[in-house]
């Protein structure tokens, strides 16, 4: 499988260009998984449905699946900082590429998603893993680079450059270990 992080700031436009990238990649018959970093006290059950219920009973995991989808929820007992490549390893096997949004300091590599508009400093200078820039502002970056500096307000012309360069993202995990 191929994985790219997207980072930068809030605001930036990470979600929207991710959001965006999905049907851009599928479009040319490759299967794509997101993983994303959250806050802790995120939610994804509705109190009173049943996996809520499981889960306040003091279950570790519940699972639920239908005919359409399958959902897997872990409570742990203490807090736990999961790195992205625990994320990672839940993932179905056969995904064509997986698109990494939230985890900026991971060892993975990314694309950073800048608009000079949010006021924000750029990741690029000092981030080695930064591989390209997203950017609706190309004339305002804060520092000259050599890295691929990529329309933000075009998903399809980023999907063509993860496509291009499909080869450096091949996700190895024993490589971070």
């Amino acid at each position: 499988m191929k994985v790219v992080g997207f980072a930068g700031y809030s605001g930036s436009g990470k979600t929207t260009l991710v959001e965006s990238l999905i049907p851009a990649l599928k479009l040319r018959g490759l299967r794509v998984s997101v993983a994303k970093h959250a806050h802790h006290d995120f939610d994804i059950d509705r109190p009173g449905k049943d996996t809520f219920r499981h889960r306040e009973a003091g279950a570790f995991e519940v699972v639920v699946a239908s005919d359409r989808r399958l959902a897997l929820m872990r409570e742990f007992e203490r807090p736990s900082e999961l790195s992205v490549h625990h994320l990672l390893a839940e993932l179905y096997d056969g995904v064509d590429w997986v698109l990494v949004e939230g985890f900026k300091s991971s060892n993975l590599l990314k694309i950073e998603v800048w608009r000079a508009e949010a006021g924000k400093p750029a990741r690029y200078p000092d981030d080695d893993f930064v591989v390209a820039i997203a950017t609706d502002s190309p004339d305002r970056l804060p520092q000259a680079t050599l890295r691929p500096v990529l329309d933000l307000n075009s998903p399809d012309a980023v999907a063509q450059w993860l496509v291009d360069n499909q080869h450096r993202f091949d996700y190895e995990p024993d490589n971070y270990s």
